[in-house]
């Protein structure tokens, strides 16, 4: 998705993208400049080009895999650059707490009213005050149905099934995600704060680990649809683009309940070209834009009028959009104590490393 971003307009590159960031704290961006720290697959050619053509702005993209990646290069100082950034929704909260975020100037937004009324209002930033959300979706399992039958209904299978899967499946490379989904398995809240019920979810996979490949976001699309993968946990929205390529491949969101996601736009302190922040933000929240975005790169919209312009069988389509029945069994992962977050830190280091 993210060769053959550089498109070239009145002589000059409009995008380059990044997975590796580098050291950006040197950037001094021009005016007609936009750095932006996003995930991989939220842009591409057509929303860049329409963008330029619109402001003028060249923007110039680097990657994160996780929310952890990217916290970390922030404080390490290596975001001064960047004006724009796509946290999820409780990273928003400890982003604030740290006070890197700027307060928006809502009067600067006017596609803020076209959000639907659950996003209107953030538990992890009340009023919405340093976010804007951007996208929406939950975490699931993304499977080989010719190679798995039945496939999984949730995570109990992955133990149930270690025969089939051993050396041949991947979890995610986000340990709130993990824990919380394992945490939520056997009967916890994905945001548990109770030490026994986190070393049991540590445990539990810790007898799950010698099976798994690899921790990992977004690698697993290829290895799947190449056949060297038959099960992968990850976002709906990456496993809509797999399914869109290889009809044998199924998402299934776990009987027990997942995570329900937000990913967000925000302006950090540091942003240097905070006009064009705005700008960016205002035309992502454009109903057409938003739309079209979706139809291509296949993530949910909290824009309630880009989802009425979306085709009826996106509209209906339960993974990108799952019913109300399916979601009453989800939850969004809420920040925790500094205690707590060092001790999931802690079981997450010796369950990758070990």
């Amino acid at each position: 998705m993210l060769s053959g971003l550089a498109l070239s307009s009145c002589g000059w590159t409009l995008a380059e993208v990044k997975s590796d960031v580098g050291d950006v704290s040197d950037h001094q961006p021009a005016s007609n400049e936009l750095y932006i720290y996003t995930w991989s697959s939220y842009f591409d050619d057509e929303l860049l080009d329409g963008f330029q053509k619109q402001t003028g702005i060249k923007v110039i993209a680097d990657t994160f895999e996780s929310n952890e990646v990217m916290l970390a290069t922030l404080r390490a100082g290596k975001g001064a650059a960047y004006s724009v950034i796509y946290p999820s929704d409780y990273t928003v909260a400890k982003m604030i707490s740290l006070k890197m975020l700027r307060e928006l100037d809502r009067s600067r937004l006017p596609g803020l009213s076209n959000l639907l009324p659950r996003f209107q209002n953030s538990i992890t930033d009340p009023g919405n005050r340093y976010h804007v959300p951007f996208s929406w979706g939950t975490t699931g399992f993304t499977y080989d149905s010719e190679q798995l039958s039945p496939g999984p209904d949730g995570w109990s299978y992955l133990w149930q099934t270690q025969d089939k899967l051993s050396r041949r499946m991947t979890l995610m490379s986000d340990l709130r995600e993990v824990m919380g989904g394992v945490l939520r398995s056997i009967g916890y809240s994905y945001n548990s704060t109770n030490p026994a019920e986190i070393q049991q979810a540590y445990e539990k996979l810790v007898q799950l680990k010698p099976q798994i490949v690899t921790f990992n976001t977004d690698a697993w699309r290829d290895q799947l649809i190449a056949g060297d993968l038959v099960l992968s946990m990850g976002f709906s929205s990456d496993a809509l683009t797999v399914m869109s390529e290889d009809a044998r491949l199924r998402y299934v969101i776990p009987a027990t309940g997942t995570s329900v996601w937000s990913d967000t736009l925000v302006i950090p302190k540091t942003a240097p070209n905070p006009k064009a922040a705005y700008a960016w933000i205002n035309y992502l929240l454009e109903p057409a834009i938003a739309a079209k975005v979706t139809e291509r790169l296949l993530f949910a919209t909290p824009n309630q009028a880009a989802y009425e312009q979306l085709p009826a069988a996106l509209q209906k389509n339960e993974v990108l959009f799952p019913p109300e029945s399916v979601l009453a069994r989800c939850e969004g992962i809420v920040p925790v104590s500094s205690d707590t977050e060092a001790l999931y830190e802690r079981y997450w280091t010796q369950l990758v490393s070990s």
